[in-house]
């Protein structure tokens, strides 16, 4: 959607992924009548569609159920960067799992992107694969030191990188690392491909069906929404961005993230390379192929979903971010996505729990979940077929390191508590009266709190703003006309429907003439 393109309101155009807008897929059936296979995946983005893509290839029967459409969450919003940099990371993670772990995590994430790279060149896949190197830096003098020993960390696990001072591109920095041999892409390109691929060989894929439960005895069950059919298999992989079955407790180990995304035709020219900066403002910056222009991608803004002021303002200052650093000609997409993030920021990869080892989860991927996702897919294929992976260790879930751990998850669940009190006993003035057409807001309606948006045209929906997950409020998303719940991230739509977990079931509507 175009800059020109306003609602006749003034407000600013419902956000628009650039790889959604561009590509489109087969429509799939939903989920009608019990059926088998030898493996049930529950999600349909980049780490279980690359799951399936690889079991497939062993002869496995393998059935894929998505609760919406197929890419159309996360991975359909992502910046697609193909990197093992995922800011100014290692040394931290060298000093709570040592450096054996350390370099795990590096080789998996490296190894995921020599993977990918290879499949693009071999099946000539046409997705815009472009060889980038990466870079990350700080803004700010007082991380100087900080960067100095990520650099140390590079050498310590044989990770190539170089400081660099000043950096190629005309933003604010110190200085940063340059890690080579990175790469960008279209990822809906690419993972078409998979996706055909995988249905070409036999994979059964299955849209608009909510996963609401596993049950288990000699084989295993997976229940759908309503008393819906079911798909009994030998195993199940959870890919569905938040565990939609969590014996584990995920949603006290993992917090939900939204950031932000401009495509911008910029005034000058881009001098090459990606770019994360790892402090206050967190900005992203690489370029894109569009309609025969190179644009560039500005991501950035990162907050815990519901807990944004103005969702909005995070658009507004990712432009001004661009307009001062490139020059603005126009703006074609703006999006957001959500990201989860586990209390040590390492991704959760295996069973999911110790007592369930025939179902395997994969999630909490940090905004890096082109590498890690396609990590989860090859290490998740290996456990179920039974060959070793000599990344495994460091993502297995059961892992439990008391420093960060313990701090991390006392703070996110206390900040769960805030949220829960601080929405059960707010006091809301605004009533359904005072909301103009295309406007939301919580509203007080029969003297309880509600949540209230009127379309362009004036229709109202009315819902109840108790999350269907744990009972926390939902607030509203001005950017993208959302009730997001601050406490797990669970997204509702305007008209109350579930849009990401782990909600499963709908915000509740209200009779506006009660």
């Amino acid at each position: 959607m175009s800059d020109n393109q306003q609602p006749k309101t003034g407000l600013p155009p419902v956000p628009e992924s650039l790889w959604r807008a561009t590509h489109e897929f087969d429509a799939y059936p939903k989920l009608t009548e019990d059926i088998t296979a030898d493996v049930a995946i529950i999600g349909a983005g980049i780490a279980g569609i690359t799951t399936a893509y690889l079991l497939a290839q062993t002869g496995m029967r393998v059935v894929v159920l998505e609760a919406g459409k197929v890419l159309d969450g996360t991975t359909g919003h992502t910046t697609a960067k193909v990197s093992a940099q995922h800011g100014v990371i290692f040394d931290e993670i060298m000093h709570h799992f040592g450096q054996e772990q350390a370099q795990m995590y590096y080789e998996g994430n490296a190894d995921a992107a020599k993977w990918m790279r290879n499949l693009v060149q071999e099946k000539q896949i046409d997705c815009q694969w472009a060889e980038e190197d990466a870079y990350v830096y700080i803004q700010s003098e007082e991380n100087i030191k900080k960067l100095e020993i990520e650099l140390t960390a590079y050498g310590k696990l044989n990770i190539p990188g170089e400081w660099v001072d000043p950096l190629p591109i005309p933003v604010p920095a110190r200085a940063g690392i340059r890690m080579p041999g990175q790469a960008r892409f279209d990822p809906l390109a690419y993972l078409h491909y998979l996706l055909d691929s995988a249905v070409k060989q036999g994979v059964r894929i299955y849209e608009h069906t909510t996963v609401t439960d596993v049950e288990e005895d000699a084989s295993l069950h997976v229940r759908t929404y309503g008393d819906g059919p079911s798909v009994t298999a030998e195993h199940i992989v959870v890919a569905s961005h938040f565990p939609v079955y969590d014996p584990g407790f995920y949603f006290t180990r993992l917090h939900a993230e939204r950031s932000y995304a401009v495509l911008v035709e910029p005034e000058k020219a881009y001098a090459g390379g990606m770019y994360i900066s790892d402090d206050t403002p967190y900005r992203s910056l690489r370029t894109v192929l569009h309609d025969g222009k190179e644009l560039i991608l500005f991501g950035g803004e990162n907050h815990k979903t519901g807990q944004g002021i103005c969702t909005f303002g995070h658009y507004e200052r990712l432009e001004q971010f661009a307009a001062e650093t490139f020059g603005i000609r126009n703006i074609p997409f703006r999006w957001s996505a959500q990201d989860l993030i586990s209390i040590d920021k390492v991704p959760y990869i295996g069973p999911i729990t110790g007592r369930h080892e025939r179902v395997y989860v994969a999630t909490g991927f940090a905004k890096w979940g082109m590498t890690t996702g396609t990590m989860a897919g090859h290490l998740l294929a290996d456990r179920i077929t039974g060959r070793d992976n000599p990344h495994a260790a460091i993502f297995d879930p059961a892992r439990f390191k008391a420093d960060p751990g313990m701090k991390h998850f006392i703070v996110e669940n206390m900040n769960v508590a805030k949220e829960l009190i601080s929405g059960k006993v707010g006091i809301v003035h605004k009533k359904v009266s005072d909301i103009g057409d295309d406007e939301g807001a919580v509203v007080r309606h029969n003297g309880k709190r509600a949540g209230a948006y009127k379309d362009t045209s004036g229709k109202l929906f009315l819902v109840d703003t108790t999350c269907t997950h744990l009972g926390c409020e939902v607030e509203w998303n001005v950017g993208e006309r959302s009730w997001d719940c601050p406490c797990h991230g669970s997204r509702f739509d305007y008209a109350g429907h579930v849009i990401e977990g782990p909600a499963v079931e709908d915000l509740k509507v209200l009779d506006a003439q009660e």
